[in-house]
């Protein structure tokens, strides 16, 4: 399939859980859903294998692990409780479900996510967990940047934003929030239909699974709102099935900016740095999308997060 061993063995692991498990797989090509710095992942049948980030140790993705499989009607739930070593990277293996749908963003399930969530924020977690990994993806995103010596206006527009932002949100002091259960890293992307391909929606890769602050879930949409990538509509449909489910990341009514100003900064500072570090090794331009989220930042190094909740201090 591949010369990169990981990838070919990861492969070989998928097809034999695949076929360990039932004897009707029908035996098809086994088909790679990523490959990236920090997850490859392949399909066989309805068997998927993961190979999850170098240095993620069984210490932090076991508890993980156990917290999807206590909540099924939440997290799709491991295959097996026990990550494998393959080439000094843990694999897990996973049920296929159905994912949404990119060519059809009209039937996005924004009110299934914030539903998702919020059911997730309100509920206690099984296990101890680690803190949720958001801000430490974020500064990992930054620290890319400056590695890759990317250099103009773009560049330190995201340094300044991010410069302004509090501590807790750079991973350089804890969270303001220990004991709330949230996913870490909430996308369209975490989340697929179980059973495929009409079953249920819930939200996978736990790879960021921890307690944390809960507003950085709903960070991501809320930037792509304020960046002008997510039109009022969706975004209207995704904040109120998050409080009509009784979220308790944003009051229920009124104004939920207060709340979720320094994540939105915070996760449009890590998509333009990865914006930036992916169109330098392309030897491109930016993208209008991408340029969107640059400006974004060099408004906001110009204007202080609001000081709310605690969490910006």
């Amino acid at each position: 399939m591949t010369s990169n061993p990981l990838l070919s063995d990861l492969a070989v692991r998928a097809e034999v859980e695949a076929h360990s498990r039932t004897s009707a797989c029908s035996c098809g090509a086994t088909v790679t859903l990523a490959d990236r710095v920090d997850a490859t992942v392949v399909c066989h049948g309805g068997t998927v294998a993961k190979a999850h980030a170098q240095g993620m140790g069984s210490g932090e993705l076991n508890p993980r692990l156990a917290t999807a499989a206590a909540l099924p009607d939440l997290l799709l739930a491991p295959l097996s409780p026990h990550p494998v070593d393959l080439h000094g990277r843990l694999v897990t293996f996973w049920p296929y479900g159905t994912p949404v749908d990119p060519e059809d963003p009209d039937a996005a399930p924004w009110e299934a996510a914030a539903s998702l969530l919020a059911r997730l924020h309100k509920t206690a977690a099984p296990v101890a967990v680690p803190p949720m990994r958001g801000p430490v993806k974020a500064a990992l995103a930054v620290a890319r940047l400056r590695a890759a010596g990317a250099e103009g206006s773009g560049a330190d527009a995201v340094l300044r934003a991010w410069g302004a932002l509090p501590e807790w949100a750079r991973a350089e002091a804890p969270q303001p929030d220990t004991a709330t259960l949230c996913h870490g890293d909430l996308h369209l992307g975490q989340l697929v239909r179980h059973p495929a391909p009409h079953g249920p929606w819930l939200l996978i890769d736990v790879d960021d699974l921890g307690v944390g602050v809960p507003a950085w879930d709903l960070g991501r949409p809320a930037a792509w709102y304020a960046c002008g990538l997510l039109s009022p509509e969706e975004w209207d449909r995704f904040l109120v099935a998050y409080r009509v489910a009784g979220g308790p990341a944003v009051p229920g009514d009124g104004d939920p900016w207060p709340a979720l100003d320094v994540p939105a900064r915070a996760l449009t500072v890590q998509t333009a740095a990865r914006a930036i570090t992916k169109a330098q090794v392309e030897g491109r331009l930016l993208d209008e999308v991408e340029q969107a989220l640059v400006d974004a930042c060099d408004r906001m190094a110009a204007v202080p997060p609001e000081l709310t909740q605690g969490y910006a201090k």
